[in-house]
């Protein structure tokens, strides 16, 4: 009886066990950028540049070559290496925590300048690596470490949620904003389209391209792996809601 294979690891995902909790989201979105990288055949001119976070792990999955900048400045080393090799792919690989907070001033600027490389974007609404930090993107009544009563708009420092794509989209620079999820079947083939439309266009050159993907973290949320998916619907998505922000208009040189 012969078997037909209907599924294998893209070659862009090195062979090799996840150290990410049970149910997280990153290893989906790992396998969607590599399935993309793979199609347009650009795993020997690929860059990631994946900053502190649980993105610091990236470079372990990811068969390319990688660079880790400090803290929040992975835009403005995305922008010197894609300056200098600008016919590679160059994909910036951020969480909320680090593009949101620290890394805010370095991701406004390069997308305003019109950079040509691609961002994806994890928003989990928690610091995970570090300890379920409040974060920038954290919902209003969401418990943390830091807000353990939830996180009240009215309390000194708190504030709401930022909305990444939404202030991105206002920028002349920016050429492609979309936003996916990847709690359902349907949200990664939907996120994986994306992805892609965003890599294509950097390879165009047309300008800055980011795709925000929602993404459970079971751990720092305290909920199950199965209940974590659900969570990501009924809580993230009224406060992010999904598709594409800002669709590319102009004409593909």
């Amino acid at each position: 009886m012969s078997e037909t294979i209907l599924f294998k690891r893209p070659k862009t995902l090195s062979p090799i066990s996840t150290k990410y909790c049970g149910g997280c989201g990153h290893g989906v979105i790992h396998r969607i950028v590599a399935e993309v990288i793979d199609e347009l055949g650009m795993q020997e001119k690929t860059v990631f540049v994946n900053p502190v976070g649980c993105s610091v792990w990236a470079d372990l999955y990811f068969d390319t070559d990688t660079v880790q900048p400090p803290h929040g400045r992975t835009p403005a080393a995305a922008t010197g290496i894609k300056r200098a090799l600008p016919d590679h792919l160059v994909i910036c690989y951020q969480g909320d925590g680090d593009m949101a907070a620290i890394g805010t001033a370095e991701m406004i600027h390069a997308a305003n300048r019109g950079e040509k490389f691609t961002t994806i974007f994890v928003n989990n609404a928690i610091y995970g690596m570090t300890g379920g930090q409040m974060a920038p993107t954290t919902l209003v009544n969401q418990r943390s470490t830091t807000s353990p009563l939830g996180r009240d708009p009215k309390e000194a420092g708190m504030g709401y949620p930022i909305r990444v794509s939404e202030l991105l989209e206002t920028l002349d620079g920016s050429a492609y904003i979309a936003r996916g999820a990847v709690n359902s079947a349907a949200n990664v083939r939907k996120t994986k389209s994306y992805v892609k439309r965003a890599m294509e266009l950097q390879t165009k050159g047309v300008g800055f391209t980011m795709v925000e993907i929602l993404s459970p973290c079971p751990t720092a949320w305290h909920v199950e792996p199965l209940e974590a998916l659900s969570w990501v619907e009924k809580n993230m998505y009224p406060v992010f809601p999904l598709g594409e922000i800002k669709k590319y208009e102009g004409a593909l040189g």
